[in-house]
């Protein structure tokens, strides 16, 4: 039987299992980042500030959470799509798609301008999905410093910048 799946804002009792999740997930980068990346986790602190601030989505089977998508602020009006993850034996049945839908959502409703990422050129499945649910590549020359000192930050963890592309999903404006 297959589970019953959910996307939803994430609660206080579900934190503690996004650690395990972004672990999980990790196994699908081998080859592609390296392995000190792919064995860290993202602290408790972010993810109680987004779940606080309701920047935190969480994908659920059966009411366990499998999947999450974790938006932080760069600067007040710069949010970033920081974090999405599926476990892998939950993957390939649109949760990541809808966890994704799910903060750009979020981010027209609250009227932000973007919404932007950093994920991999090469990767097959990265760059392309993406593209896919509307995000468009900023180029170098255009980022703001909040999304170069990402840039940054990512290669000085073994991330190389020509490896890396920032992508911007521009939220709808409301209709007047």
């Amino acid at each position: 039987m297959s589970p019953q799946y959910s996307i939803t804002l994430a609660r206080p009792e579900h934190l503690s299992a996004m650690p395990a999740i972004e672990l999980s997930a990790a196994v699908l980068l081998r080859g592609h980042a390296p392995d000190a990346v792919l064995n860290e986790a993202t602290d408790d602190e972010t993810f109680a500030d987004a779940q606080e601030n309701g920047r935190l989505w969480v994908a659920l089977a059966d009411g366990q959470p499998v999947g999450f998508a974790l938006v932080v602020m760069l600067a007040g009006d710069l949010p970033h799509l920081d974090e999405v993850d599926v476990e892998p034996a939950h993957g390939q049945r649109g949760l990541g798609t809808a966890l994704v839908r799910a903060a750009c959502d979020w981010a027209s409703r609250a009227v932000y301008a973007e919404l932007t990422l950093t994920t991999f050129r090469a990767v097959r499945w990265n760059m392309p999905f993406y593209a896919r649910l509307g995000f468009v590549v900023i180029p170098e020359p255009e980022l703001r410093p909040e999304l170069m000192d990402v840039v940054l930050e990512e290669e000085s963890r073994g991330m190389p910048r020509e490896g890396r592309v920032v992508m911007s999903y521009k939220c709808p404006r409301p209709r007047p």
